[in-house]
């Protein structure tokens, strides 16, 4: 075949480090969402939505063929931290070290769409640390909980 095609969808999460609240003010949010959806179109990452919460974000997207998921999220990171620090009164802002990513199917697509846009009426009776346990588990990830917070 001389053509390469792919469609690796992908549901990325990470926080804040130590999950404090940088993103409570729903502007700034709004913006880092928008920062974040072109930081990924500019690594060849199409988007499908970015969603999240005071102190994390959701983002489902199309891995390139061309980058590695640990070199989309580290760059997603580094860039969105250096805009929002030069830009932003935010004191010292920073991302947790780690990450979490899903693999989605195409037919489960519209669902974690929905599940990201609906994460302010989520997280009403669900803080992001048992969200987290529940996405590792329910993806049947092996972890050790004295790694996995920052």
């Amino acid at each position: 075949m001389p053509q390469s095609l792919s469609n690796v969808l992908v549901h990325i999460v990470f926080s804040t480090k130590e999950r404090q609240a940088f993103l409570s003010d729903p502007d700034l949010r709004a913006e880092m969402h928008r920062y974040l959806a072109g930081a990924s179109s500019a690594l060849g990452c199409s988007v499908v939505t970015v969603g999240g919460m005071t102190d994390h974000v959701h983002i489902l997207a199309r891995q390139a063929r061309t980058i590695t998921l640990a070199g989309w999220v580290r760059e997603l990171k580094r860039r969105s931290a250096l805009w929002v620090k030069g830009t932003k009164e935010t004191g010292a802002f920073q991302w947790q070290a780690g990450y979490g990513a899903f693999s989605v199917s195409q037919s489960e697509s519209v669902a974690v769409e929905r599940y990201i846009a609906r994460q302010e009426v989520h997280h009403r009776g669900l803080g992001f640390q048992d969200e987290f346990r529940t996405l590792l588990d329910r993806h049947q990830i092996a972890y050790d909980e004295r790694y996995v917070w920052d």
